[in-house]
């Protein structure tokens, strides 16, 4: 029987600011060891509240700011859970944090649940990923190498989509 050695966990540190509305909020935080997302929670102020009507959407703020390194990007993504649950999600999911942006992390709430939702403060609305950034250097060619596939696009690889 052998063992073998967990893989290697990479970590990073990354400078934040809590603005003064998000002050007294848990900074992003894993809520497991093994969790890949960190809660993000609503920054509104202490007492307000924030209805989300079915079909709506609002950009929710967070109370941080961020320098994520070059190379870099911070996903934010929907939590299952309000998903599941309500039919919350992100009107732009995943959302891309680029490495040079140094504004307010706001979060695009959509509500595609049919009942009202209540954002209070500290509620946490999305998690954010942190991942590498690959970039890419165009090559233009007039030809592209051969694939079984081809040039067939909707429906080719199993559903069915006609009229797209």
């Amino acid at each position: 029987m052998s063992t073998s050695a967990p893989p290697p966990i990479t970590s990073l540190t990354i400078d934040i600011t809590q603005l003064p509305h998000g002050a007294g909020l848990p900074l992003p935080h894993y809520e497991t060891q093994g969790a890949a997302g960190m809660d993000l929670s609503a920054a509104l102020a202490e007492g307000a509240t924030l209805t989300l009507e079915p079909n709506d959407w609002v950009g929710v703020p967070t109370g941080i700011t961020m320098a994520i390194p070059l190379g870099y990007e911070a996903q934010i993504r929907p939590r299952s859970g309000l998903a599941t649950k309500q039919g919350i999600t992100l009107l732009n999911a995943p959302g891309t944090i680029d490495s040079d942006y140094r504004g307010e992390v706001k979060v695009l709430l959509i509500n595609h649940g049919k009942s009202p939702f209540v954002i209070t403060r500290g509620l946490r609305i999305a998690q954010m990923v942190i991942a590498p950034v690959t970039t890419a250097h165009w090559r233009e060619t007039s030809r592209l190498s051969e694939t079984v596939r081809g040039s067939s696009g909707f429906g080719s690889t199993g559903l069915n989509l006609t009229g797209i």
